[in-house]
């Protein structure tokens, strides 16, 4: 990698995966989770969106492995399969959080398509949530190990790019 960073990321929803690019160069590859209800740039849909993007902030560092998140803030709980069951049907955002802002207006930027607006990361989850399948309520989920990896790989403004195949 070049002293400036990678050059970009892209995700891959048909295949569900993240690819971490130098130029050309494939530098890493995760096996992620994006929507459940697949892709789209609306508002409360609940789909992870397609495009050109960035990545608008960076969150989490520092925390240990497995923290959770709530509001982009650490609670102070660590994830474990007992809170789990205390909280059950809660949206776990564990490790570090890479908050996405669209670039393309009308597309995932501004208005009822706003990617940042809508609150759409790339972050951890729980080691018993599935990855290389849709899954999430529009983030891009990762293995913990994975995003605190790729946490260290990246600086704001890096490229992100959604597409629908790779």
């Amino acid at each position: 990698m070049t002293d400036a960073g990678p050059a970009r990321i892209i995700v891959d929803l048909a295949a569900q995966r993240l690819q971490l690019l130098d130029g050309d160069q494939e530098i890493r590859s995760y096996a992620v989770s994006t929507a459940l209800r697949g892709a789209g740039e609306q508002r409360d849909s609940q789909r992870t969106p397609r495009g050109l993007h960035i990545i608008r902030a960076m969150i989490g560092a520092g925390l240990s492995p497995g923290a959770v998140l709530v509001g982009r803030r650490p609670t102070g709980e660590v994830w474990s399969p007992e809170l789990a069951r205390r909280y059950p049907g809660r949206d776990w955002i564990l490790s570090r959080i890479l908050w996405l802002s669209g670039t393309e207006v009308g597309r995932n930027r501004l208005g009822a398509v706003d990617s940042m607006q809508r609150y759409i990361y790339i972050h951890g989850t729980p080691e018993s949530e599935p990855l290389g399948q849709p899954a999430s309520h529009g983030c891009v989920r990762m293995k913990n190990a994975d995003i605190l990896e790729l946490f260290d790989l990246v600086r704001v403004g890096t490229p992100v790019d959604i597409r629908e195949q790779g």
